[in-house]
């Protein structure tokens, strides 16, 4: 079993190494969409879906802002599907739940998985100290690392101030490392800070997000990672469960 896992992980290496070249700044190919376990390659380019996953629902409300009282998996709903209707048109979309259920993380994964030229956006928001405010992006996979950085560029493009968030982060979840195609989390905003709470909870700021989210997307669909820097090592690391310790 040992052997099987070391030729399975010197396999891998070697075609990430073929595919992403010099410094890893390759805009991606059509061969690269095929739904893949570890995703270690390029990021997708020309990808014909993107599954949108509200986060939270139904018995589980994500985070609640004190000062508006407004739920995370309203306000995810809420954003999925102002994004859904800024692709409409330009690429497929297809709502991960399009009212208030609850969907395990572990399903959400699975429903995304073995879908070739496929993409997966799930959309949170965060809550934290009260002082921390600002857009992050979370990722794991090496082909998610160009759609992540436009995702982050472009959310902080709209973000009026941020102050202590961690920006873009490569992190093991079980929506960044579970799905066997390109996904990436985005956590638009904290709902712990105060201002940012009251920024969120107007349907306004949320279309300008729900935007910047889809001129990423878009951006990806047709340069791959040009312009994204380069690709990040792989990391071999088993999928991610619910037993793992917090931020593993």
């Amino acid at each position: 079993m040992k052997v099987t896992i070391l030729l399975a992980a010197l396999g891998s290496a070697i075609l990430f190494s073929s595919c992403a070249g010099s410094g890893g700044s390759s805009s991606g190919s059509g061969n690269n969409l095929a739904a893949d376990q570890w995703g270690h390659r390029p990021g997708p380019q020309g990808f014909s879906t993107v599954i949108i996953d509200a986060g939270h629902g139904g018995k589980d409300p994500g985070a609640i802002s004190r000062t508006t009282g407004q739920r995370e998996k309203d306000l995810a709903l809420d954003t999925a599907k102002r994004l859904q209707r800024q692709l409409s048109g330009k690429v497929r979309t297809v709502l991960m739940r399009d009212g208030d259920e609850f969907i395990d993380l572990d399903v959400r994964a699975a429903r995304a998985s073995g879908k070739n030229g496929t993409i997966l956006i799930s959309l949170h928001y965060n809550s934290s100290g009260a002082g921390i405010r600002g857009p992050e992006t979370y990722y794991w996979r090496v082909d998610s690392h160009g759609l992540a950085t436009r995702i982050q560029r472009n959310m902080v493009s709209v973000s009026p101030s941020e102050s202590g968030n961690r920006g873009m982060v490569r992190r093991r979840l079980r929506l960044t490392r579970n799905p066997d195609v390109p996904c990436v989390l985005a956590e638009i905003g904290y709902l712990s800070n105060a201002s940012e709470a009251k920024l969120c909870s107007d349907p306004a700021y949320r279309e300008k997000m729900a935007g910047a989210i889809a001129r990423a997307i878009l951006e990806q669909k047709d340069r791959g990672d040009a312009g994204t820097g380069p690709l990040p090592k792989p990391i071999y690391a088993p999928p991610s469960r619910p037993t793992d310790a917090p931020g593993s």
